[in-house]
Parts: structure tokens; C-alpha cells; sequence
């Protein structure tokens, strides 16, 4: 009769849901969204100014820019623990996990250069000097190139990620902030804040060849301004953060047509997909909270309070 009884109980239990992990920039804190509920179920003191934010690929840690501590955190999502920090250099804001699963590749804006980081033996491997306020960080599929952005110097600064030293410097248009290679890795995107606008570049030469620009019907310009954007399945679209326009624009990967706005909150600046890409969340830095938009539809479904100037998102499944 108990045994009966235990398992009427776990039949019953709901499974444990899928969460959104967004760091919230001015509270220190990160904010846990259940994916089911769309509701914020937990929230996580971490160090000063969190930016970056990445699972590892098994999602067993996740690593953490605490900006302004002047390191990043590594974190067991489970309990919430921090366990160590990393070295990372001055101030890393943005980073990106190399496909070994290992080495972290480490914008750093103070001090003009890329950290590498050994995440198990906690070590610096290299320093590469980059151009001024390096901010977006990305790494090819294959693992074999590492990209930085700076943001004063205007350009991408490709990294031959065997040697850790740079083969090529490409500029784009003023202010870039991201950075993501598509299509099996042929393709590079770079967002350009003031610019207002996306370069693409051809990988195998390094030449950009095309450039995407945006115009909101109703907002002037200088606030039409692409940071962060993700990729649905298959690279079809692109769903690009427009900052201060309080839009996310629609992008054909194939034609580069913008097909699209939808409104969400204010200064978005990154996102995140759930696990079958049929939900999108946006970070909404000025009214500190996070859009969920029906990505077939291409609609907001909900709008989550978080912390102060939420900035970075990363997905956790939870089994």
C-alpha cells in the first residue's frame, strides 16, 4: 500500500523544468526563470557587475564574468555554491567556451587584450594583445579560430586558436559588440552598436560580404542599436537585440531581409533560446526584465521581472 502510495505521489510530482539563467548586471545577482512556468523561481548572489554568462557543455558548472571583482566565477547550478574563481584579466565582460570544453577565451575592456583560460588547471595560457575595449567574443564550430571585437578600434580580430596569436584584423562599422559564426562556420556575423548595422564575412577569406542595416518604423536612428542576436534552428533567421529601440528585429540568414520587428522591453541587449528554439528571452537592460517571445509567431507571450540592467542569458536543461 506505501510503495502504492509513493508512486501515485512521484507520478504526480511535475518534472523538474528547464530554466533561463539571466545575470543581472546592477544587483549582482542572477535571476532563475522555470521555462514552464515562466516564472523566476530563484535568485543567486554572485560578484560585482555579472555580464557573461555560459554553462558548460554537460551544464554540470556554469561560468560567470563578474566584472567588476575582476574574475570569473564558476558556479554549481544545483546549489547555487560559487566553488573558485578563474584568473581572467581586468575587467571580462564577455566570453566564450571553446569546443574542448575547457579553455575560455576572455574579452577583456580595460586592458586591450584576450585572456585564455585553462578552466581545469585554473590557468592563464596566453594574453593576446587585441584592439581597444574588446568586448564580443565567438569560436568557429571546429574550434579553430577564436574571434574578438573591440569596440574603439572598430574591428574583428581573428585568432589562429592553436598558436593564440592573431592572423587577421577586419573592421567593421563603429561600436561592434557580437559576434557569431553560422552556417557550419563559413559565415561570420559582427553587430556594430553606433553603426547600426551587422557585417557578414566569408571565413575562409576574412572579407565581408554583405551588410545588414535596420530602420524602425516610428524610432529615430541613433537608437536603432544591434548588440546580441541568436540564431534558429538551421541558421534560417537571425533574431537581433536592438537596444534602445525596444525591438528585436527578424533576419533572413539567407537573403539578409529583415523580415520583422517585434517590441519588447526597454535597451534590449541579449537573449537566449529555450531547448526546441520555439521560445526566445530577451534581456531588457533599462526595465529590468525579460521578454519571452513566440518565436514561430513571432510575438511576446510574457514579460518576467528580474533584477536591475539584466544583461546575459544562458539555458539550462534541467534533465
Amino acid at each position: 500500500m506505501l510503495r502504492a502510495s509513493l508512486l501515485a505521489l512521484c507520478a504526480a510530482m511535475p518534472a523538474a523544468a528547464d530554466e533561463i539563467w539571466v545575470s543581472n548586471e546592477k544587483d549582482d545577482t542572477i535571476s532563475v526563470i522555470d521555462i514552464e512556468t515562466l516564472e523566476v523561481v530563484r535568485t543567486i548572489e554572485v560578484g560585482e557587475r555579472p555580464r557573461g554568462i555560459t554553462f558548460s557543455k554537460d551544464h554540470s558548472v556554469l561560468y560567470l564574468c563578474a566584472s567588476d571583482s575582476d574574475s570569473v566565477q564558476v558556479i554549481d547550478p544545483e546549489t547555487g555554491e560559487i566553488l573558485h574563481d578563474l584568473p581572467s584579466g581586468e575587467d571580462p565582460e564577455q566570453f566564450v567556451l571553446h569546443p574542448d570544453d575547457r579553455h575560455l577565451y576572455i574579452a577583456n575592456e580595460d586592458d586591450a587584450i584576450t585572456t585564455v583560460v585553462d578552466t581545469e588547471t585554473r590557468t592563464v595560457v596566453a594574453q593576446i594583445d587585441v584592439g581597444i575595449e574588446p568586448e564580443g567574443m565567438a569560436v568557429s564550430p571546429d574550434g579553430k579560430i577564436a574571434i574578438t571585437t573591440s569596440e574603439t578600434t572598430n574591428m574583428a580580430h581573428w585568432i589562429d586558436t592553436e598558436t593564440q596569436e592573431l592572423f587577421a584584423n577586419t573592421l567593421v562599422d563603429s561600436r561592434p559588440r557580437h559576434a557569431e559564426f553560422i552556417k557550419d562556420g563559413t559565415e561570420l556575423w559582427v553587430s556594430a552598436e553606433i553603426g547600426g548595422t551587422i557585417s557578414v564575412f566569408d571565413v575562409a577569406t576574412q572579407q565581408e560580404t554583405t551588410k545588414i542595416d535596420f530602420e524602425v518604423q516610428g524610432v529615430h536612428p541613433d537608437r536603432v542599436q544591434p548588440v546580441g542576436f541568436e540564431f534558429t534552428n538551421g541558421d534560417t533567421h537571425a533574431f537581433v537585440a536592438l537596444g534602445p529601440s525596444n525591438h528585436v528585429a527578424v533576419v533572413n540568414a539567407e537573403t539578409y531581409e529583415v523580415e520583422d520587428y517585434i517590441l519588447v522591453g526597454r535597451r534590449v541587449w541579449h537573449m537566449e533560446f529555450n531547448r526546441d528554439r520555439s521560445l526566445l528571452f530577451t534581456t531588457n537592460g533599462v526595465s529590468g526584465d525579460v521578454t519571452v517571445i513566440d518565436v514561430a509567431a513571432r510575438e511576446p507571450v510574457k514579460t518576467i521581472k528580474v533584477g536591475r540592467f539584466p544583461w546575459g542569458a544562458a539555458f539550462r536543461p534541467t534533465e
